[in-house]
């Protein structure tokens, strides 16, 4: 009897795990710039990989926007960039307002690299010209003229993420990420990642630790897009409005 519980433990638990990488294969495809993020992880990045998955897509925040006037319709986009590279997984990431798509408020580059089992950090950086990869998710190619020592990390602005109940979320840390946004001194972020959306809780702080910027209710509630959006920057006379 025992024998036959452990068996049955074991198909159990490889289940289980089949379905997580499943599951995680589905996602790969919205990361995937080439045939190598096809195939299965290796065992020690499993989770940044998961978490780089779950990251990467085309988001919109259309329906709280609509259900709420507080929160703006913004688009978000993340992809993998750098896909060669093995010391971790890279991100670019753009934000812009659903009515300005080619004018982004933020142009990120996220490393996604596991810190212990269960613990991914993502570290945030700056672009040295982000005017010239507006609309980049569309094409990461235009990236592989960039390198990493040409990116400044916004120091203490990095986001530890852990599982927990099979969810990933985390935060900055404290008061460390330093910010001088509308008179703020420094920022926070929040993060919940599903398969389905992303939930991020943007805000910055002033002296007095009085809240300047960001949304007050709640974080962004991103749901995936079902389709990759057609780049809106694509034609010469929008490019040209957007300082490409």
């Amino acid at each position: 009897m025992k024998n036959a519980r452990l068996r049955s433990d074991g198909l159990a638990l490889g289940g289980r795990q089949l379905a997580r990488w499943l599951s995680l294969a589905f996602l790969l495809s919205a990361c995937s710039t080439g045939p190598s993020m096809t195939a299965a992880p290796a065992a020690a990045n499993q989770d940044a990989t998961e978490v780089a998955a779950l990251l990467c897509g085309h988001f919109a925040s259309t329906v709280q926007s609509k259900a709420d006037s507080e929160y703006f319709d913004v688009r978000l986009h993340m992809v993998r960039i750098w896909q060669p590279r093995s010391d971790a997984i890279w991100l670019y990431v753009e934000q812009a307002m659903e009515s300005a798509p080619c004018k982004p408020y933020r142009q990120r580059i996220y490393r996604v690299a596991e810190r212990s089992p269960g613990e991914v950090v993502s570290q945030v950086f700056e672009l040295p010209d982000p005017g010239a990869f507006i609309c980049a998710w569309s094409a990461p190619e235009r990236f592989d003229g960039l390198q990493p020592e040409m990116l400044t990390e916004r120091e203490g602005c990095r986001i530890t993420l852990r599982r927990s109940n099979g969810v990933w979320s985390g935060s900055t840390d404290g008061q460390s990420c330093l910010s001088s946004l509308r008179g703020s001194t420094y920022a926070t972020s929040e993060v919940r990642l599903a398969r389905e959306r992303i939930e991020t809780w943007d805000r910055g702080f002033d002296s007095q630790e009085k809240q300047v910027w960001g949304a007050r209710k709640g974080a962004y509630i991103f749901d995936r897009l079902s389709e990759t959006p057609t780049n809106p920057c694509a034609t010469p006379s929008v490019g040209a409005s957007a300082g490409q």
